[in-house]
C-alpha cells in the first residue's frame, strides 16, 4: 500500500519533470543566445564608432591640407548568421562650455530579429555625414573619408 502511493505521487511529479526541465532549458538557452548576440551588435558598434572616430581625428590636424582615403571597417559579415545593417546620422550639439560640435549616431540592426544598439561618436564642427546606411556589411565595406582645402571633414559608408 506504502509503495503504490509512493509510485501515485512520484510517478505525475517525474512527469512533470520530464515536461518542465527541457521547456526551462528551451526558455533560459534562449536568453543567452539573445544576450550574447546583443553583445556582439554592441561590440561591432563600438569598434565601427572607434574606426570612424579615429579617421576623423587622424585628418582633423592642421598639417593635413587635403586628403582622401577609406578605412576598412573589418567586422565579421554576420553575427551568428544573421546580417546587419548600419545607419548614421549627424547632428550639432551645443555646450556653452565647449562649444559647438557634431555628434554622429551610429545604429546597427540584425536582420530578422528585433534587436539594434546605438553608439555616439562626437566629431568637430567641420564634420559632414554624406550618406546614411549599409546593409548587410559586405567584406569590402570602409568608411571612406574626404579632407577638403576648406578644412572640412567628409565621412561616409563605402564599399
Amino acid at each position: 500500500m506504502q509503495a503504490t502511493l509512493e509510485y501515485m505521487i512520484l510517478i505525475p511529479v517525474l512527469i512533470i519533470q520530464i515536461f518542465l526541465f527541457p521547456m526551462w532549458v528551451s526558455v533560459a538557452m534562449g536568453q543567452w543566445t539573445t544576450d550574447r548576440q546583443s553583445i556582439e551588435l554592441q561590440q561591432a558598434a563600438g569598434k565601427l564608432g572607434s574606426i570612424i572616430e579615429q579617421t576623423y581625428l587622424s585628418l582633423n590636424h592642421t598639417s593635413i591640407l587635403s586628403c582622401s582615403f577609406n578605412t576598412s571597417l573589418g567586422l565579421q559579415p554576420t553575427i551568428e548568421g544573421y546580417n546587419y545593417t548600419g545607419r548614421a546620422t549627424l547632428q550639432a550639439v551645443s555646450n556653452a562650455e565647449y562649444g559647438t560640435s557634431k555628434v554622429l549616431s551610429v545604429t546597427l540592426s540584425l536582420m530578422g530579429k528585433d534587436m539594434s544598439t546605438t553608439t555616439l561618436v562626437t566629431l568637430g564642427q567641420n564634420a559632414e555625414w554624406l550618406n546614411t546606411q549599409f546593409v548587410n556589411n559586405p567584406p569590402t565595406a570602409c568608411v571612406k573619408a574626404v579632407k577638403l582645402p576648406n578644412q572640412t571633414i567628409q565621412l561616409s559608408f563605402g564599399s
